[in-house]
């Protein structure tokens, strides 16, 4: 069914297997909707977690298309208090966000943790249902600007995107969903023995705005580490006319001094050099702010949807993970309109048809402040600019889906998406080979690919469901591939990057209700793939494999107790053979890929004390990993544990604690090897937040 806002609500036996139970922390809605917004309820019975709590999504999914889907509530949000996004992603399934310094991160959704090109485009990041950036200016750290603290919910669709979504939605999506008014005012505030302090406000007019506001002060834990960071979030909602009018306005700034990789054999497991920070001149500067709008209305005997928007950012940034020690500067600004119109055919047969415009005007400058070289006489580093360049680029797509009931059981769903990328580029550094860089002269470029999508549900009961789903993922070259280039490449050498994905699944309830699950395999064969190998050279025309199987289920051990989690198996290769000097950098077909880890696995066990208390336990576990190509050096994973306990002492105040890494476990977020150092990002060591909360 569909609310008078314009979202799906997934609700219902027919929609068991899309609530959030299925995401691996269900269980958190059970043991804290009493403790957030809804704290006025903790008077009454107890409240215990029903499985067909319905879930708003943003309107661009049907409650059991084919294909694998995961989302996290405003309950799981408030609980988890994450203060950083990996926190709260990580208990999905098929996810693993690494945590570098301050707020940096790196992103995995069944895939390896990719980094350059490829880290900055595989992945769609969503606000609203509207993309953050602008296709060809994407950004590894791209979880720093949407406003996840405050969040509504947060959907993670796993493998390639439908048809409505295009370039960079290869390895999936992530669709962060803001408040709207009329869900009430909160205040949060916290204190972390790590020196970390956060506010969260959300104040509700109560009929038409709503802001939202999170500010986040980090002392750091590591030396030279400090982080300040402020977010906000403006929400409208009108009904001029047939309209239904949903605007936004949000932004963020962030000022950090980042920590630089620690270096050296297991260095992650001595304390002291955890602690340290072997580039103390690291530092970023990032700012954004996105507007947008979303305007549904009946059309005919259909519904017509129109999303304008427009988004700007810059960020400056030393260049800490590199030997030489650059500074680079980079920002775009863009905006474009998503137009889309479904209409039923007839009772079994709904036709949507969509178009999305983009056009945006980008820039990045690279300087190297200072002289380096490995040995006398090292030329390939030279002091001064290395890049200066702007580019604009336009992208028009148009898609259609037809969604086919054949019975009541069957449903079919295929879509055809076709995309137009140009690029229009102008260097004011001189042309040429610059030592180790390449300045590609003036030009211009263009892509076109076309997306298909097949899958079909068949529900074998009231309850279960089983699909299977092709689709084919696909993203035009990232600025940064097309002319950041490396004297050992050929300019125009870049291909349209394309991911092929076969998955089955099933999903649903059992035992009345109280065991919800899902299950899904898959297989993935990525081409034409671009990255940075372990010595910082680039390889344009890597090729991949990935295979897995992911699980995800949750079920209430008792009215007060229910455990959640999920598992993820994974065999990620490459597919090419790369043979060079370096043996760490070697790539032959069947290594495999590095960063990628064959288990990851997440768990709850929650309970609810009494009315007013809530309790739980969590384990998060990564396993061990190949850290470079060639396959020479290894990370071996780590488990950490954690706790949570909530007490609503009256019916608008509530205190929260939340302990990470509870047993103290010296691991790694990151680890790595670069120019044949092995190197980590260490993990937290243990830590407590405390918080109150006040809804009114």
């Amino acid at each position: 069914m569909q609310s008078d806002n314009g979202r799906k609500i997934h609700g219902g036996a027919s929609c068991l297997p899309h609530t959030s139970a299925l995401s691996s922390a269900v269980g958190i809605a059970f043991l804290f909707g009493a403790l957030s917004a809804q704290a006025q309820q903790a008077d009454e019975a107890p409240v215990t977690r029903d499985v067909l709590s319905p879930i708003e999504v943003w309107g661009d999914r049907n409650a059991n298309d084919p294909g694998s889907y995961s989302a996290l509530d405003a309950a799981e949000i408030d609980a988890t208090a994450a203060d950083h996004p990996a926190e709260i992603l990580n208990q999905l399934p098929g996810v693993n966000v690494q945590m570098n310094s301050g707020q940096e991160h790196l992103i995995a959704i069944r895939s390896p943790v990719l980094t350059g090109g490829a880290g900055q485009g595989s992945f769609l990041i969503l606000e609203n249902g509207v993309p953050t950036r602008s296709p060809a200016f994407g950004n590894v750290n791209s979880l720093i600007e949407p406003h996840h603290e405050v969040a509504d919910a947060i959907e993670v669709v796993r493998g390639p995107g439908s048809a409505k979504y295009g370039s960079n939605a290869v390895h999936g999506l992530i669709n962060v969903i803001l408040p709207e008014p009329g869900e009430g005012s909160e205040v949060r505030a916290s204190y972390g023995t790590l020196g970390r302090w956060r506010t969260d406000m959300k104040l509700d007019e109560g009929q038409h705005w709503l802001v939202n506001l999170s500010l986040q002060k980090d002392n750091g834990w590591r030396d030279n580490t400090d982080v300040n960071q402020q977010k906000l979030s403006v929400v409208g909602k009108f009904n001029p006319g047939l309209w239904d009018a949903t605007v936004w306005l949000s932004g963020q700034n962030l000022e950090q001094e980042t920590g630089g990789y620690i270096v050296g054999a297991d260095a992650y497991k001595d304390e002291d050099i955890a602690k340290s920070n072997p580039n103390p001149e690291a530092w970023r500067n990032a700012w954004s702010a996105r507007l947008g709008a979303r305007l549904e209305r009946p059309l005919f005997d259909g519904a017509l949807v129109v999303m304008p928007y427009a988004h700007s950012q810059a960020m400056i940034f030393a260049q800490h993970f590199l030997p030489n020690g650059g500074v680079e500067k980079n920002g775009h600004t863009g905006g474009g309109v998503m137009v889309r119109y479904e209409q039923p055919v007839s009772q079994q047969l709904t036709w949507r048809v969509g178009t999305d415009l983009d056009a945006a005007s980008g820039y990045l400058r690279e300087i190297q402040p200072d002289p380096f070289g490995f040995f006398p006489g090292d030329s390939r580093f030279p002091q001064g600019v290395h890049y200066d360049y702007d580019v604009d680029t336009t992208v028009a797509a148009l898609w259609t889906e037809l969604e086919w009931a054949l019975s009541d059981d069957v449903r079919i769903l295929a879509g055809l998406r076709g995309e137009s990328h140009d690029y229009d580029y102008s260097t004011k550094a001189p042309a040429g080979i610059n030592g180790r860089f390449n300045v590609p002269a003036d030009r211009s470029d263009s892509y076109e690919f076309v997306t298909p999508k097949l899958g079909a549900v068949w529900s074998v009961s009231d309850t279960v469901d089983l699909y299977a789903n092709y689709a084919r993922g696909a993203r035009a070259p990232q600025v940064s591939d097309l002319y950041r280039l490396q004297s050992l490449q050929v300019v125009g050498q870049v291909d349209t990057e394309t991911l092929d994905s076969v998955e089955l699944g099933a999903r649903g309830a059992a035992l009345d209700g109280r065991l919800v699950f899902d299950v899904a395999a898959y297989w993935m064969d990525k081409e034409n793939y671009f990255f940075r190998d372990s010595d910082g050279l680039n390889v344009t025309d890597g090729s991949t494999e990935h295979k897995g199987v992911e699980v995800s289920a949750a079920y209430d051990l008792t009215d007060t107790l229910s455990l959640s989690g999920n598992v993820s198996w994974s065999d990620q290769t490459y597919t090419f053979d790369r043979i060079v000097a370096s043996a760490s950098s070697s790539i032959l077909d069947g290594n495999e890929i590095d960063t990628a880890p064959e288990w990851l696995a997440n768990a709850r066990l929650n309970w609810q004390a009494t009315d007013r208390l809530a309790l739980s336990l969590n384990v998060e576990h990564v396993g061990e990993y190949f850290t470079d190509p060639g396959n020479q050096n290894t990370y071996p994973g780590h488990t950490v544990l954690g706790a949570r306990a909530a007490w609503a002492w009256t019916d608008t105040h509530t205190v929260w604690i939340n302990i990470r890494n509870l047993t103290d476990e010296r691991h790694a977020d990151r680890a790595d090897v670069s120019f044949g150092n092995q190197r980590y990002f260490p993990g937290e060591p243990v830590n407590a937040t405390v918080g109150i909360s006040r809804t009114f």
